[in-house]
């Protein structure tokens, strides 16, 4: 899988995830960011960390790092898949 697949599946990943009840497609600039932060951290604790701290910034409201790190596992899973058939 090329790196534009891999950020489709990232995006739609993220536009689907509605942590914080405003509904799904509510956090595009969000879904912006944590592509990035994929795209630079490779540990899901370090990630999952960003992803807090990039929707925290945005709606000040903190998501449970639990569910950070559900998300972080399934977006270093695209991200891995990713680079294995590479």
């Amino acid at each position: 899988m090329e790196k534009r697949q891999v950020n489709i599946r990232v995006i739609d990943v993220l536009l689907k995830w509605d942590p914080l009840g405003y509904g799904e497609g509510s956090y595009e600039t969000e879904a912006v960011d944590v592509l990035q932060a994929v795209h630079t951290l490779d540990e899901i604790k370090p990630l999952s960390r960003k992803i807090q701290a990039i929707y925290e910034f945005s709606f000040e409201e903190i998501i449970p790092l639990k569910k950070c790190e559900e998300m972080a596992t399934k977006l270093l899973l695209i991200k891995n898949e990713a680079s294995c058939e590479l």
